[in-house]
C-alpha cells in the first residue's frame, strides 16, 4: 500500500498540483503572517532601544538640591572627571559622550525621517588616541573638525540623497543651521539603523549645544575583563560628588529600557497575532475543504482497492500517507513563500513602519508544520475513515451519491445553535467600555462561532439563496438554467465550494469596516473644525515658529490669509489643560462647532471651553473658572463665554492670543500658523514656498489636513497599517484559495460535461454555464460573508469606541462594492481555464477521461 500511496501521488498531477496548491497558500498565509508580526514587533523594539553592549557604567548629572549652593548651570561631567574616572581600577575604556537631537533636511529641502525626538539622534565625534571614534567608524570622508561640518550615518545620507560636500540645513532646538557635510560613519544604533538619522558634530560645538561648553551629558565606561559591574559601580561613586553625579550600570539601564519598550510596543505584537489566529482558521480550512474533496471524488478508487482485497485499515493509512507526503511538500514551499510575503508587505506599506531584517523563530517555523502537515493528515482523517467504510460494489457505481436528508438536519442544528452562541456572544459586547485582553478574545471567539455556523448551514441556506440568485442567471438561457440546477444539485458541495470565499469576505468585509470607521475617528480627531489647508507648527510645544513668519507667509504666492495661534497650558483644579491664543480673525481658518454662547466675545478674561472641560468642571456660559496660564503663579478668574464640541485644533480652551502670548513659557511666541490657500488646494510647489517661507527649518512642520490626520494616528496609525498589511494577505490568500476550491470542483465533472455535448449543448454553452455557476457560488459565498463581516464589526464596535476616539462605526461602500464585483470576478475566473478545457474535449473523449 506504500507504493500504491506515492504511485497514487503521482498520477494524478493535476490534482496533485491543486492539492499542494492548497496547503501551500495555507503554510505561507500563517507563517508569512507570524514573521511577518515577529519582525514588525523587533523593528519597534530596536527603534525605541539604545544599545547598552559593551556599556558596564554611564555616569550622568544630578541636580542640584536647592539651597546646596552649587552651580546649577555648570555640570560637573568635565575632562577632569573622565582623567578621574580612566584611573579608576576595573575601567578598560572611558568614553564621554554629548548627545542630543537634531533635524535636518533632506536634499530637496523637507524634513528628514521626521518622528519621535528619539529618532532623530544628534551626537558628539570623540576621536580616541588612534584619532577615530570607535562608535562611530568612518566609511567615506573625514571627521567633523569645526563647527560649520557633520558628519551623518550612511543610511542618513542614502535616504535624504546627501553626499559630500553638500550644505545640510539643520536644527536642534533653535533656529535653522547650514553646515558642510564632510564624512559618512556606520553605527550599530538600533535607534538609527531602525528608520531615525544620525548627526555628528565635532566635540566642542555637540558640547555648546546639547551640554555646556567643556562639559558632557554622560561618560561610558568600559570594565576589564573579569570586573564586576556592581563592584565597579562602587568604586566610581567612590570618586564621583555624590550630590552631582551618579553611575548606574548597564545592565540596569537595559532592564528599564526593556520595561518602557515593552509597554511602547505591546500594541504591535497583539495584533498581529490576532491575524496569525485568524490566518490559521482560514488556512485549516482551506485545506481541509480542499483535501475533503479530493477524498470524496475518489469513492470509486477506493472501492476498487477494496474489491482487490486491500483492507481497511490499509486504504485509511495510504490515504493518510499521501497527505502526510503532499503535507511536507506543501510545508516547505508555504514557508518559503510566507518569508516573501513577510519581507514584501512592508515595502508596500510604505514609510510607517520601521526597518529591520526578517526575524524566523521557531514559532513560525512549528506553524508551518503544525499548519502543512498537522492540519492536512488531520484533513484526512475523517476522510479516510469515511473511505475505509467504502464498499467494493460503490465501484459500481457512476455518480456520486448526494448528502442524505439525515445529514443536512444535523448540519442544521449544529449551525443554529453555533450561530445562536455567536449572536448571544457578540451582542454581550454591546455593553464594552473598552478594548480589553478579556473583551477581545470573546470578540474573536464570537466571530468564529458565527463563521462556523454560517458555514454548517451553508447547505441549508444554499437553496433558498442560490433560487433566489438564479432567476437572473436562469433569464440568460439554457446555460443559466443549468448553472442554478446544478449549485442547487449539491448543497453540500456548493456550500463547501462557496465557504473559503465566504470565509475572505468576510474577513474583509469586518477588518475594511472597522478600519473605515477608525480612520474617520481619526481624521476628526485631528482636523475637526479646521478649516484651514495647511497648518504651519513647530514639534514642540516648548518651541515656537518665528512670529515675522506669518507676514511672509500671508505674502506668499497662493495663501488667502495666514492666523497665528499662540499654545500654552492652563491649570483649572488641579488638571493641567491646554489652551489656544487666537486673533479676532481666525473663524476664516478655525470654524469649532459651538453649542453655546459666542467665540466673538473672547477677550482679556474671557475664555471659551471645549464640551469636555465644561462637563467635567461643570461649567456653561456666564460661568466662572479660576484658573493659572502658562508661566504665571497665580490663578485669576475667567469667565466662560462659549461652550463647543470637543475640537482638536481649538484644544482645550480658546482664549484671546495676546493674553495667551504674555503669560505663555515663551511670551510673544507663536506656536501656530493656520493657512487658508488661495483656491482651496494643495500641492507640492506651494509647500515647498511655506517651507522657504519659514526658513526651512526642519523643526517646523507644514503638513496638509491627511498628514495631521496621519501625526495624529500615532500607534493606532501603525496598527492600522499592519491591519491593512494583514487584509491584503487574507484577501490575496482568499482569492487564490476559491480558485483552487473552484478548479477542483469543475476538474472533476468532465465527465458530466461530456454528456451536456453529447444532448447537443456546444462549447460556448459549456463556457458560459460553468462561468454562470461559478458566479453563483461566488455570489452565495460573497453573500453569506458581508452579512458575517458586517455583524461581527457591529458588534465590536464599543471595543472599537473604548481605543479610538470619536470611533462611530460607518460603512465603507466603496469597499463593498469593490468586494462584491472582486468576488464575482474571482468566481468567473476560477472557472476560465477548466471550463476552455473541458469545452474543447468532444464528447466521447470527455466521458472516458472521467
Amino acid at each position: 500500500m506504500l507504493t500504491t500511496a506515492l504511485r497514487n501521488v503521482l498520477a494524478h498531477k493535476a490534482r496533485l498540483a491543486m492539492t499542494v496548491l492548497a496547503v501551500c497558500l495555507g503554510v505561507a498565509f500563517v507563517s508569512g503572517t507570524l514573521v511577518f508580526a515577529d519582525s514588525t514587533t523587533a523593528a519597534h523594539r530596536a527603534a525605541a532601544s539604545k544599545n547598552f553592549a559593551g556599556v558596564a557604567l554611564t555616569v550622568t548629572a544630578k541636580e542640584p538640591r536647592p539651597g546646596s549652593g552649587a552651580d546649577q548651570s555648570t555640570s560637573v561631567l568635565d575632562d577632569a572627571l573622565v582623567r578621574k574616572l580612566a584611573d579608576v581600577p576595573g575601567v578598560a575604556a572611558v568614553r564621554p559622550s554629548a548627545d542630543g537631537s537634531a533635524v535636518l533636511n533632506a536634499a530637496d529641502g523637507t524634513p528628514l525621517r521626521v518622528g519621535a525626538r528619539w529618532a532623530n539622534q544628534a551626537a558628539a565625534y570623540v576621536p580616541g588616541k588612534d584619532g577615530t571614534d570607535g562608535r562611530y567608524p568612518l566609511t567615506e570622508g573625514r571627521a567633523p573638525r569645526g563647527g560649520d561640518e557633520i558628519a551623518v550615518d550612511r543610511g542618513t545620507a542614502a535616504a535624504g540623497r546627501l553626499r559630500i560636500g553638500d550644505p545640510v540645513t539643520l536644527a536642534t532646538d533653535g533656529p535653522a543651521m547650514t553646515k558642510r557635510l564632510v564624512g559618512l560613519v556606520t553605527t550599530d544604533d538600533t535607534r538609527v539603523t531602525a528608520g531615525g538619522t544620525l548627526v555628528l558634530f565635532d566635540r566642542a560645538t555637540a558640547q555648546q549645544l546639547f551640554a555646556t561648553p567643556g562639559h558632557y551629558t554622560g561618560i561610558d565606561l568600559a570594565a576589564a575583563p573579569g570586573t564586576d559591574q556592581v563592584d565597579l559601580a562602587r568604586k566610581v561613586a567612590a570618586v564621583l560628588p555624590a550630590d552631582r553625579a551618579e553611575a548606574t550600570t548597564g545592565a540596569a539601564q537595559a532592564a528599564q529600557q526593556t520595561i518602557l519598550v515593552d509597554t511602547l510596543t505591546r500594541g504591535y505584537e497583539k495584533l498581529p497575532l490576532v491575524f496569525a489566529g485568524v490566518s490559521l482558521f482560514i488556512a485549516s480550512f482551506l485545506i481541509v475543504n480542499t483535501f475533503t474533496m479530493l477524498v470524496a471524488r475518489r469513492t470509486r478508487e477506493i472501492a476498487l482497492l477494496r474489491a482487490i482485497g486491500a483492507q481497511r485499515r490499509q486504504v485509511a493509512r495510504a490515504v493518510l500517507l499521501e497527505a502526510l507526503v503532499v503535507g511536507l511538500a506543501a510545508s516547505a514551499a508555504g514557508f518559503l513563500l510566507g518569508l516573501g510575503i513577510a519581507a514584501a508587505l512592508p515595502g508596500l506599506l510604505g514609510d510607517g513602519l520601521p526597518r529591520g531584517p526578517l526575524v524566523i523563530g521557531p514559532a513560525p517555523v512549528a506553524a508551518a508544520l503544525a499548519v502543512g502537515v498537522g492540519v492536512t493528515v488531520l484533513a484526512a482523517w475523517l476522510p479516510s475513515r469515511r473511505a475505509a467504510k467504502v464498499a467494493p460494489i460503490e465501484a459500481l457505481r457512476t455518480a456520486e451519491q448526494p448528502p442524505t436528508a439525515h445529514r443536512l438536519r444535523l448540519r442544521a442544528v449544529a449551525g443554529l445553535v453555533l450561530v445562536a452562541l455567536a449572536a448571544a456572544l457578540l451582542v454581550s459586547l454591546r455593553g464594552a467600555k473598552d478594548a480589553s485582553e478579556a473583551n477581545l478574545q470573546s470578540a474573536m471567539l464570537g466571530c468564529a462561532l458565527l463563521v462556523c455556523g454560517l458555514i454548517a448551514l451553508g447547505p441549508v441556506l444554499a437553496a433558498p439563496v442560490i433560487r433566489t440568485f438564479g432567476r437572473l442567471t436562469g433569464r440568460l438561457g439554457v446555460a443559466g438554467r443549468l448553472a442554478r440546477e446544478n449549485a442547487l444539485r449539491d448543497p453540500r458541495r456548493t456550500a463547501a465550494t462557496a465557504a473559503t470565499l465566504m470565509i475572505s469576505t468576510a474577513l474583509v468585509t469586518g477588518l475594511a469596516t472597522i478600519g473605515h470607521s477608525a480612520a474617520q475617528a481619526l481624521d476628526h480627531r485631528a482636523a475637526a473644525g479646521l478649516a484651514a489647508d495647511y497648518v504651519i507648527g513647530s514639534r514642540s510645544t516648548m518651541d515656537g515658529v518665528d512670529p515675522a513668519a506669518v507676514a511672509r507667509i500671508a505674502a506668499t504666492p497662493g495663501v488667502r490669509t495666514a492666523s497665528a495661534v499662540t499654545d500654552s497650558t492652563l491649570v483649572a483644579g488641579g488638571t493641567v489643560l491646554e489652551v489656544a491664543g487666537v486673533d479676532d480673525g481666525v473663524g476664516a481658518v478655525l470654524k469649532p462647532d459651538v453649542t453655546g454662547g459666542a467665540l466673538g466675545d473672547l477677550g482679556p478674561g474671557r475664555v471659551a471651553v471645549s464640551a469636555t472641560v465644561a462637563r467635567e468642571h461643570h461649567l456653561a456660559p456666564g460661568d466662572r473658572l479660576d484658573a493659572r496660564m502658562g508661566r504665571t503663579q497665580d490663578a485669576r478668574p475667567y469667565t466662560v463665554v462659549a461652550v463647543y464640541r470637543d475640537d482638536p485644533t481649538a484644544r482645550d480652551v480658546l482664549a484671546a492670543r495676546a493674553e495667551v502670548a504674555q503669560n505663555s513659557y515663551l511670551p510673544g511666541s507663536v506656536q501656530r500658523i493656520l493657512v487658508r490657500t488661495a483656491d482651496g488646494a494643495t500641492s507640492p510647489a506651494l509647500e515647498q514656498r511655506l517651507r522657504t517661507a519659514v526658513g526651512n527649518s526642519p523643526l517646523v512642520k507644514v503638513q496638509d489636513r491627511a498628514q495631521l490626520v496621519r501625526e495624529a494616528a500615532g500607534v493606532m496609525g501603525d496598527l492600522l497599517a499592519v491591519m491593512y498589511g494583514m487584509l491584503a494577505v487574507g484577501a490575496l490568500i482568499g482569492a487564490l484559495g476559491i480558485v483552487n476550491t473552484l478548479a477542483v470542483s469543475v476538474a472533476e465533472r468532465t465527465r458530466e460535461i461530456g454528456v451536456l455535448r453529447a444532448v447537443g449543448l456546444d462549447r460556448a454553452g459549456v463556457r458560459r454555464m460553468i462561468r454562470l455557476e461559478a458566479v453563483t457560488v461566488a455570489a452565495y459565498g460573497t453573500l453569506l460573508g458581508l452579512a458575517a463581516g458586517l455583524a461581527g464589526a457591529w458588534a465590536v464596535g464599543p471595543l472599537a469606541t473604548g481605543a479610538v476616539e470619536h470611533y462611530t462605526p460607518a460603512l465603507p461602500w466603496g469597499t463593498l462594492l469593490l468586494v462584491c464585483a472582486v468576488s464575482l470576478a474571482i468566481g468567473a475566473l476560477a472557472a476560465a481555464v477548466p471550463a476552455r478545457r473541458a469545452a474543447a474535449l468532444g464528447p466521447l473523449a470527455a466521458a472516458a477521461e472521467a
